[in-house]
């Protein structure tokens, strides 16, 4: 059986045990939609409620997947998910505004947790950096290579902790910058930046954008995860008489 997607809220919208229904993925991203795009949808029952429509949650189709979960769980996801909901549509909201709050809440993350998730992803970023720089030194340009890339997603990670955001999927990561700039960042410069290390892996770039990045962080009150990393910081850090220089 596949089931339509208009169809299928419609039915589950004449379900009373049904209080939410809420719209994710690339068809609550305007313009991100092509000919391939399914709807993926959250169905939310109330905690205490019995529906049939349990029985469907992990349905998955070409045109439909959905996830049917009480609004109990809705309010707590994976961290993975954070971000898929942040996005999404609200499509039915009969608790008075509580799913539509519980999904503007997804989009920034607490104080104190943003403080924490950065502490660690700054670290994180720092260390895939610092060993980038020094396999290239010693000539291992592949390993250099694959820690400049794994550096980038630390990175991502941080930038949007520091703005107390969730980081959006790498398919929407464009999609979010244009239209929703980190504070301080150019999106196009920040992209192209991205780009060239995922890339090349150079060392150069990678030193320079760790420039502005040490910048951000001290400013955010993090110096002393910086400070931790004592001369090494050194390595890191662009050398502007010696342009393009790869430390030795």
């Amino acid at each position: 059986m596949t089931l339509d997607f208009a169809a299928f809220v419609a039915d589950a919208t004449a379900d009373p045990a049904v209080v939410g229904l809420v719209l994710k993925g690339s068809r609550a991203h305007d313009g991100m939609t092509t000919r391939r795009s399914d709807h993926d949808l959250y169905v939310i029952l109330a905690n205490d409620a019995a529906s049939e429509l349990a029985a469907l949650d992990g349905y998955r189709s070409a045109r439909l997947d959905l996830v049917v979960t009480t609004l109990e769980r809705f309010r707590r996801p994976a961290a993975w998910e954070r971000y898929a909901i942040a996005r999404s549509q609200v499509l039915l909201d009969r608790r008075d505004g509580e799913v539509t709050r519980i999904v503007a809440a997804m989009g920034q993350l607490g104080a104190e947790e943003a403080f924490r998730s950065g502490a660690a992803l700054l670290d994180a970023y720092a260390n895939s950096l610092y060993r980038s720089v020094k396999n290239h030194r010693d000539g291992n340009r592949l390993a250099g290579h694959l820690d400049a890339a794994a550096s980038v997603g630390f990175l991502l990670d941080l930038l949007f902790a520091l703005d107390r955001r969730p980081r959006p999927y790498n398919k929407y990561l464009a999609w979010e910058l244009d239209r929703f700039p980190l504070p301080g960042w150019a999106s196009a410069a920040l992209l192209d930046t991205v780009a060239r290390i995922t890339a090349t892996g150079e060392v150069a770039p990678q030193q320079r954008l760790f420039a502005r990045v040490e910048e951000a962080a001290r400013a955010a009150g993090h110096a002393a995860v910086l400070d931790a990393w004592g001369d090494d910081l050194l390595l890191m850090r662009p050398h502007p008489d010696r342009p393009g220089h790869q430390p030795s």
